[in-house]
């Protein structure tokens, strides 16, 4: 197991260090086009991180904007105005755009979460300076974007519809109506003021928790959970997603967060999801798996390229490793619902897996071994640690959710 390195005094000190930590590794992964995914070098430019992606992009801009550094607030809107500059003529917010051959990626079978990443945070940017004007010198490109993403709605369910392995969690079977995406198009819906928003929370509570909601009357809804309710095991969290006769009940922690921080769960429905998430252990040591149960490969779930690059195996990467960018958001989420104190403790334990390495930043780790995995350098856990340390210090967040 590795260890904490360098020392350091107290906790306060560890907290402030980390903080110094994340400024200066965000500042050194800046490029003129904005935020890279992860610190250049040989090894981040054969494994395409020294990119702009579109959904790291945007958890970094809420994290500069968070940051206090001035350098970080001035350049957290960069990245997000280059994706602007390579958005697909149909209104699609690319995967990443590869800088030194100028193009853009949208991935095999497309990825649906940049566009909503792209939308949230620029209203959060603008929010933070309405001066700089960035929804009014993005208006075409955010109609663009949010007619974009309409034209994947469900017109009977009003929730987002997609193919597998086409959101953050790239090698994961999760298709159809998936729960995450579905969290974040519902903020969307929030920020731009769009049709039919309680339609798509009442849906999106009925599809990905049909055990406590009321059947809705159409009758692809009761087929849809028909087959849910016959073979569901965990009925406390929310499902990782819902197709015509299967659904994930491995537990997407990040979605589960997504679904509380976006306002999508009552008071109680807080509760049940944070319990569930602390009977499943998904902090220990180190905040946070991002898979409660993963997916083995004799599984009817599992899928060929879940073992690509020996990546996705058991307690690896998206299934089931243990991923400090997720635990800002579950810091972000005990702080907006009201448990600072825990949310101050579990912020000092990531501040103490970033640590891990001699401060690597790492991408993820093994879910049971805890050996580092992935990539070091990573952006978007230096911003959501700074994310998480706004929101337990003054509760600032891009996020709807309130105390309960």
């Amino acid at each position: 197991m590795q260890t904490v390195s360098p020392p350091v005094d107290n906790d306060d000190a560890l907290i402030e260090t980390c903080r110094l930590k994340s400024v200066e590794l965000l500042r050194t992964n800046l490029s003129p086009q904005g935020i890279l995914a992860a610190t250049p070098g040989a090894r981040a430019e054969s494994r395409g991180y020294a990119a702009i992606f579109g959904r790291d992009a945007a958890v970094c801009a809420i994290g500069m904007a968070l940051s206090g550094d001035a350098v970080l607030e001035r350049e957290a809107a960069t990245g997000l105005i280059t994706l602007g500059r390579y958005q697909a003529g149909n209104g699609q917010i690319p995967k990443f755009v590869d800088l030194r051959a100028k193009e853009a990626d949208f991935w095999y079978l497309g990825c649906i979460d940049a566009t909503a990443w792209w939308l949230i945070a620029l209203d959060f940017l603008d929010r933070r300076d309405p001066a700089a004007g960035l929804r009014q010198r993005f208006a075409p490109g955010i109609s663009k974007a949010i007619q974009w993403l309409e034209a994947q709605e469900h017109q009977r369910f009003f929730l987002l519809q997609q193919n597998e392995a086409s959101d953050w969690a790239d090698i994961m079977p999760r298709s159809g109506f998936v729960l995450y995406t579905n969290a974040l198009w519902y903020r969307v819906k929030q920020l731009y003021g769009l049709a039919r928003i309680e339609e798509t929370r009442s849906n999106f509570n009925q599809m990905f928790h049909p055990f406590s909601a009321v059947l809705a009357e159409y009758r692809r809804a009761r087929l849809l959970t028909h087959y849910v309710k016959r073979g569901a095991k965990n009925r406390d969290l929310y499902l990782s997603f819902v197709n015509f006769s299967f659904f994930g009940e491995e537990g997407d922690v990040f979605g589960n967060l997504l679904a509380l921080l976006c306002g999508l769960a009552d008071g109680e429905a807080t509760r049940r999801t944070l319990r569930a998430l602390d009977r499943a252990g998904v902090t220990a040591p180190w905040p946070v798996r991002v898979t409660c149960e993963p997916i083995p490969a004799g599984s009817a779930l599992w899928r060929a390229y879940m073992s690509r690059h020996l990546q996705n195996l058991e307690w690896q990467y998206h299934n089931g490793g243990i991923w400090p960018m997720v635990g800002g958001f579950w810091v972000t989420t005990l702080a907006l619902a009201g448990e600072r104190e825990r949310a101050g403790a579990e912020l000092l334990k990531l501040a103490r897996v970033n640590a891990l390495g001699g401060w690597a930043f790492n991408e993820w780790l093994h879910g049971r071994t805890l050996a580092l995995g992935g990539m070091r350098g990573q952006s978007w856990n230096a911003a959501a640690f700074l994310m998480a340390l706004a929101a337990v210090r003054d509760g600032s967040a891009a996020f709807a959710l309130q105390p309960r």
